[in-house]
């Protein structure tokens, strides 16, 4: 027993290397949150870039693999093996922050929240593997350790899927391709429920807390219905209008200069205002129904709304032949903004 325990401590002191490690992992992930990109002295190349960023996330995969095996199986590595280990998955880490710092702010901040979201994620997920490893018991590989390796490997992956067209232009449509597909579902989960009857709670069984299902609470009036029948039309005006900068910028966008840049940036920053305001719009149009509340989650909505519309419409994202559908829009905005105007007056 003497001796079991004097090897299970030898097997504690082999791994302390992996404890100065994650806290030197901890201090690099502070950086990366918190630190600016400097304007490097060389000219920027962004192919280069995505070279350089791709291969030091490769080679931090493959040092998490390298670790999580010699944690898998007995014999576990000697402290000289384990002080090789960790120096391994360090340089690692010091090389994916390193290259993210090569991202000079002329870039683009659309493109620069990218990458620095993808590399704080790779980061984390070293961080993680690390401490699964030193809190599991000695000489066995858990559950938890196979899906810290597998959460390294699916960060590292990330880099592959990232947009690389022109600097912050592929980065901008990106952004926007995800704030359209988060209003598309709240568009539709909303029509679904106003299609499937009286009840939109109608999926959830009887409860003894809810008190009984037939509760006045759980249903649409007729007032309501003429209400949301405004407010959805306010909702599938955010869904056009991000539908359509969308494919503006795909088009006619241009990242040939700051100003050019900028305004790519300020898009993007502008649109990931609109999707959670028509979530909370959504929201608030569930039973039952406060007009107040509705109201003034249309107004905040219709400001993002007309804001985006403005913005888009002064950017040199915008020629002649797109200011058309602004104008119809715009308008489509207003008489939504009536209706609902009208039907709240009353609780006001």
């Amino acid at each position: 027993r003497a001796g079991r325990s004097g090897s299970a401590a030898a097997a504690m002191e082999a791994r302390e290397p992996l404890r100065d490690v994650c806290g030197a992992l901890r201090a690099v992930l502070a950086r990366v949150r918190e630190g600016e990109p400097g304007e490097g002295r060389e000219p920027f190349e962004l192919p280069r870039f995505w070279d350089a960023l791709g291969q030091t996330f490769q080679v931090t995969s493959q040092e998490a693999t390298k670790l999580s095996l010699a944690f898998s199986r007995p014999p576990l590595p000697s402290a000289e093996d384990c002080r090789k280990l960790s120096e391994d998955v360090q340089n690692a880490i010091l090389a994916v922050a390193t290259v993210y710092y090569w991202l000079p702010k002329g870039q683009g901040t659309t493109l620069r929240k990218m990458v620095r979201d993808a590399t704080t994620e790779v980061v984390e997920g070293m961080i993680q593997l690390t401490d699964t490893i030193l809190s599991a018991p000695v000489e066995s590989l858990s559950q938890e350790q196979l899906i810290s390796t597998g959460g390294v490997w699916e960060a590292c992956e990330q880099v592959a899927k990232m947009p690389r067209g022109e600097y912050n232009q592929a980065a901008v449509v990106s952004a926007l391709a995800t704030c359209l597909g988060v209003v598309k579902d709240a568009v539709e989960e909303m029509e679904q429920a106003l299609v499937e009857g009286q009840d939109p709670y109608g999926d959830i069984m009887e409860d003894e807390e809810l008190g009984f299902r037939g509760n006045r609470d759980t249903y649409w009036s007729e007032a309501d219905r003429q209400l949301l029948s405004s407010c959805m039309g306010l909702m599938k005006a955010s869904k056009a209008c991000l539908k359509k900068v969308l494919g503006a910028v795909k088009a006619h966008g241009k990242a040939d200069s700051p100003e050019h840049i900028a305004q790519l940036d300020d898009i993007a920053d502008i649109a990931s205002e609109i999707s959670p305001s028509v979530d909370e719009l959504a929201l608030s149009m569930y039973p039952p129904v406060n007009p107040l509340a509705v109201r003034l989650n249309v107004i905040t909505q219709e400001a993002f709304l007309m804001n985006f519309l403005h913005f888009y419409r002064t950017s040199h994202v915008c020629p002649p032949s797109e200011e058309g559908w602004v104008q119809f829009l715009n308008g489509a905005v207003d008489h939504n903004m009536n209706k609902i105007k009208n039907f709240t007056q009353g609780q006001l």
